[in-house]
């Protein structure tokens, strides 16, 4: 683990296109600023936590919970292909 010193309006660089800024420090808590891609993603870590645990409970369906809840979602209309 890296670990950098920093005051209020000071950053650091994360590769070429992510900047974390301390915006403020008020007593034991430092609020900040992070400027990224927005295709990068950026959550507290207890919050990526609680997403990817989601992500791997919803991983768990079987084979038969498909089966069981297809009877709600009918396939595709067959076309009448008579004389017409």
């Amino acid at each position: 683990m890296l670990v950098l010193t920093r005051k209020a309006d000071e950053s650091i660089m994360i590769g070429d296109n992510i900047e974390i800024v301390v915006v403020e420090i008020k007593g034991d808590a430092v609020k900040i600023g992070i400027n990224a891609p927005r295709k990068i993603s950026v959550h507290r870590k207890e919050v990526y936590q609680a997403i990817q645990a989601e992500n791997i409970a919803a991983t768990g369906a079987q084979p038969s919970d498909l089966e069981k809840i297809s009877k709600f979602f009918p396939g595709p209309k067959k076309e009448n292909k008579g004389d017409g």
